[in-house]
């Protein structure tokens, strides 16, 4: 669905009262939008998609958003209202960004989780915080290190290696 009525309102005499939606959508040339996917139109400008962006199936992308070009978004993600991104940004499935948030060029963020408020260049975005900068624990932990795991496994079971048989 393009151009359906963004989700806003406000409160009047202890109710929620709808906001009119008086803008629309724009979409770049080269864009390929998936099925079920729902593009709110502005509250009084523009909701824009850039070209070239590919866009999967069961998208949503809130009232306001500013889509950089060239983008790869996976099914599931979701956009909040007034958020944009930066040009080349993969997302991948489940994944969200928040209202307010501005993502840069070419940062990528994991499957089912949400994006930080600001994302820098290069970055994948994990969990609410940069990968970079997120504190090493659980399974993420052990995935940075297989490859060194396995080399520490190589070398125990190696025939020169003397082996400790205390008990």
């Amino acid at each position: 669905m393009l151009g359906a009525d963004g989700f806003g309102y406000r409160t009047q005499n202890g109710r929620h009262v709808k906001v009119p939606q008086l803008g629309h959508v724009e979409i770049g040339d080269d864009c390929e939008i998936g099925a079920c996917t729902t593009i709110d139109r502005g509250t009084f400008a523009a909701t824009r998609v850039g070209e070239g962006t590919k866009i999967d199936n069961l998208v949503q992308i809130g009232h306001n958003c500013q889509i950089g070009r060239i983008i790869c978004s996976s099914a599931q993600m979701g956009i909040a209202g007034s958020s944009s991104t930066g040009d080349y940004v993969v997302v991948a499935g489940q994944a969200g960004i928040v209202d307010p948030c501005t993502s840069a060029n070419e940062p990528s963020s994991a499957p089912r989780l949400g994006s930080p408020r600001r994302c820098p260049p290069g970055y994948a975005c994990l969990a609410r915080r940069p990968r970079r900068n997120e504190s090493r624990n659980g399974a993420l932990m052990t995935m940075e290190r297989l490859p060194e795991m396995r080399k520490d496994i190589q070398r125990i079971n190696s025939p020169g290696h003397v082996r400790s048989m205390t008990r």
